[in-house]
């Protein structure tokens, strides 16, 4: 026990905290700190999103108008998964579509699922081995119909700024299961402007659509808000190793994602330089989001057999450091 301190939260743990108010009311919120200069808000009514990290006292991401919204809310029609998004810095689409809303063998998929919608039926937390732990269970099951659930750990390093999102997706259904994962992480204001430095490299970059090849040659530049600015996607391909950071200089603050992508195959870069829709996703995911029947038609489809699980994970680390960025 250190002897300067009386409770552990003086410098770093795991607080619970429930919003009052607003489309929010009732949402469980977990606020983890290291003491470090890194701030999690994990959101356990929404997936175990993360839907706020802060760097020594700097917002790292974006966070949509209508901002906390409870899952009572969800509306599965179409794109209005839309109101209800809040963004932050993750938010985790899937099990069963990622992307496109979409037909696939008689079963209407709206936009990118309701993983994100649902709550944690079983959490707790924990302090070990250097690291501060939360565990999450969210599953994703209907009588007569398929049964996924999704496990989430997060492990906050205590002697360092950085953070590892552990997902294992099982099916604990008796019928072989598609399944889709995506982490939409978000960076935002004051992070994201103009000034930022943007690095994702990839051995290939391939635009979404007209929009994006049309401005092929500025996928990795920050323009400032501009009114009706129209959304523009590029799809990354790695080797080695899967890595997108970015570096906000004036602020001295970055982050770098890392991640393998064997596992995780896929790599959307989503730029919005809109008026408030101002947003940066830097999203690895194990598919393209072209919606479910896209990637059955490609026959790049993923499945689970009855009992059968996959396990993905990602590291964020926070750094204040150019030469961070120039090695990569």
């Amino acid at each position: 026990m250190n002897p300067y301190i009386g409770h552990a939260t003086q410098c770093s743990g795991v607080e619970e905290h429930r919003l009052v108010g607003g489309k929010g009311d009732g949402l469980r919120l977990l606020e983890v700190t290291n003491n470090k200069g890194t701030e999690l808000t994990v959101s356990l009514d929404r997936g175990a999103g993360i839907s706020r990290l802060r760097y020594k006292g700097v917002n790292m991401n974006y966070m949509t108008p209508c901002g906390y919204v409870a899952p009572a809310y969800y509306d599965s029609h179409e794109a209005n998964w839309l109101k209800g998004f809040t963004a932050g810095f993750l938010t985790t689409c899937g099990l069963y579509n990622v992307g496109s809303i979409c037909d696939d063998e008689g079963e209407h998929l709206p936009l990118h699922g309701d993983i994100d919608y649902t709550p944690a039926e079983h959490t707790w937390w924990e302090e070990k081995d250097g690291q501060l732990h939360v565990y999450a269970e969210i599953p994703s099951e209907v009588i007569f119909d398929k049964k996924l659930v999704l496990r989430r750990h997060i492990a906050l390093d205590l002697e360092g700024n950085s953070f590892t999102v552990t997902d294992t997706v099982e099916n604990r259904g008796d019928q072989r299961t598609p399944f889709e994962v995506l982490y939409h992480m978000n960076m935002g204001y004051p992070l994201l402007d103009e000034e930022s430095i943007v690095r994702i490299p990839s051995c290939k970059v391939e635009p979404r659509d007209g929009e994006a090849a049309a401005h092929m040659d500025s996928w990795s530049v920050m323009e400032k808000p501009q009114a009706g600015f129209v959304e523009r996607c590029y799809f990354h391909s790695f080797e080695k190793e899967g890595i997108a950071a970015i570096w906000q200089p004036k602020l001295s603050a970055g982050l770098v994602i890392r991640f393998d992508p064997e596992n995780l195959d896929c790599f959307t870069e989503w730029k919005i330089m809109g008026v408030r829709d101002y947003v940066l996703g830097l999203e690895h995911v194990n598919c393209l989001p072209t919606g479910r029947a896209g990637m059955r038609e490609s026959g790049k489809l993923k499945f689970l057999d009855p009992g059968e699980s996959k396990t993905y994970s990602f590291r964020v680390e926070l750094f204040d450091d150019a030469k961070v960025l120039e090695s990569l």
